[in-house]
């Protein structure tokens, strides 16, 4: 059994931490550049009867 399996974390959990502590090893220039890619961007889309509704 896995390591992190046995400390209770699921996959997501584990490579989660595991980016987190990789960019923090990071140079300082590095980590500026990695620090971007960690944001999240999400698009909500309603949908009514199998079609999108376009949001006023």
């Amino acid at each position: 059994m896995s390591a992190w399996r046995q400390a209770g974390l699921n996959y997501i959990n584990y490579s989660q931490i595991a980016a987190r502590l990789v960019r923090q090893a990071l140079k300082t220039d590095l980590r500026t550049e990695a620090a971007k890619r960690d944001e999240v961007n999400v698009k909500f889309t309603q949908w009514k009867d199998g079609k999108p509704v376009k949001n006023a």
